[in-house]
């Protein structure tokens, strides 16, 4: 029997139809709590008849006896004796004399409000993870305004009236012990529809407004975060705004040219600006070797594609790597995953294209499987430097990353915990995010994205 919103009488799990006016029946007997309802009673609260001369009498009774009879083939279809055990006649001394009564027996798991109202009973004494866990499961077995189709009857009002005021206590209470449990984004809808509900109450436009500064605060730089919505997955992506080489607790991405060039001596091979003179600074104390030996070490693996000569490349390294190699570089508990995405043209400019960058990607993603420690992975917007992919802005790379890097979590189950994506704070007016918000509100659980 579920009364916590829109009556509902259901028997070994299926629905059973009740017409009207012994859904009012049932659930005057519900308000009982398992007291005995005289005839009379029904006849007013149910019936709206008043009390009548002697000679109607039978027949009134007759039509309680007729929807009881109804009731208790709901009740249990097929089992007479076991309706009547549900459902009781009882007699009652009045000063009138003899008096027949009904009186409703369930169990109190076969009640939802009585179940409801156990589990509130005992979280509300409970510890917070204990209380979180079991107002969730009572809030879960409401699904509208206690008793909908008598609200505002007067026999119902004071059960009603009970089962509204638990409700409202295992809401505030919920808040308080997810706040308390550091779980504020837990709190929030829960607060937001207290607000909602009670627009004139302070202390909880007070509480939800304290939720909303807390997550604000704890977001910080925080501009995009969305969980990859694949089963078995438990990956999430977020795009902060700050410095790359400040996600401390992450494995970084540098993008380099196929020749992992990172000589910036006079600006001629590789800018003082760029990310990888930046890693040489702050990961290397400014001691370029240190880096170029990890890479050769890890390049003694690769497979070069040619070595151009001093006549035609006179600056510079002059072996070549095919776009997609990957190398990781061990430095402090953590990995420098450098992939090349682009070719260092014998001119010195490094030129890529969308389909290099989505291969080096791609290969970069395998190499995270095996080396990356389930650590976090930060990364900047790779193409959206000097070697710049230029047939894609800022927000469409950011796409694409995020799209291989969904594909990627297809392929390799245990990849990394996040995706860090981190733009720098001067490029964020000119990096617009939609096409980013876009794939997560399209994606379907199940289908392939596609370029």
């Amino acid at each position: 029997m579920k009364v916590l919103g829109p009556v509902r009488l259901e028997v070994d799990g299926v629905p059973v139809r009740l017409t009207p006016l012994t859904v009012r029946l049932l659930v005057r007997l519900v308000v009982a709590g398992g007291e005995a309802v005289p005839v009379r009673q029904l006849r007013r609260d149910v019936w709206g008849l008043a009390d009548e001369p002697r000679q109607l009498d039978q027949r009134n009774r007759n039509e309680v006896q007729k929807r009881v009879l109804e009731l208790r083939r709901a009740l249990s279809p097929g089992r007479d004796s076991a309706g009547m055990s549900i459902l009781r006649t009882e007699q009652q001394v009045t000063v009138q004399g003899p008096q027949t009564a009904y009186r409703l027996v369930l169990r109190p798991e076969e009640l939802d409000s009585a179940h409801f109202t156990a589990i509130v009973s005992d979280a509300l004494l409970a510890p917070p993870a204990t209380a979180a866990h079991r107002l969730t499961e009572a809030l879960s077995l409401v699904r509208g305004r206690p008793l909908a189709e008598v609200n505002g009857e007067g026999f119902a009002e004071p059960f009603i009236r009970r089962l509204t005021s638990l409700l409202d206590s295992a809401r505030r209470e919920l808040v308080r012990v997810q706040t308390d449990l550091g779980h504020p984004e837990r709190a929030l809808p829960i607060a937001e529809l207290l607000v909602h509900e009670y627009p004139e109450d302070a202390e909880a436009a007070r509480v939800l407004n304290a939720l909303r500064a807390e997550l604000r605060a704890r977001h910080g730089d925080e501009l995009l975060r969305h969980r990859i919505p694949l089963d078995g997955q438990r990956a999430d992506v977020v795009l902060v705004r700050g410095d790359l080489f400040d996600q401390a607790d992450c494995n970084l991405v540098i993008g380099f040219s196929d020749t992992f060039d990172t000589e910036t001596a006079e600006d001629l091979v590789i800018s003082r600006e760029s990310v990888q003179s930046q890693l040489v600074d702050r990961l290397f104390a400014g001691h370029r070797r240190l880096l170029d030996d990890k890479l050769k070490v890890g390049l003694r693996k690769m497979k070069a594609v040619g070595t151009e000569s001093v006549r035609s490349k006179p600056l510079g390294r002059r072996v070549r790597y095919p776009v997609g190699t990957t190398v990781v570089v061990p430095v402090d508990g953590r990995r420098v995953f450098a992939t090349a995405y682009s070719h260092l043209g014998n001119d010195l400019v490094a030129r890529s294209s969308h389909s290099d960058l989505r291969l080096s990607l791609e290969n970069l993603w395998a190499s995270v499987a095996v080396h990356g420690m389930f650590k976090p992975v930060a990364l900047p917007l790779i193409g959206s430097g000097l070697a710049r992919v230029t047939d894609l802005d800022r927000g469409q790379l950011a796409a694409l990353i995020v799209d291989s890097f969904i594909d990627a979590c297809r392929r390799h189950p245990a990849l990394t915990p996040e995706l860090r994506l981190v733009v720098r704070p001067q490029e964020l007016a000119q990096t617009d995010l939609t096409p980013v918000e876009q794939r997560f509100q399209d994606l379907v659980p199940g289908s392939r994205i596609t370029d």
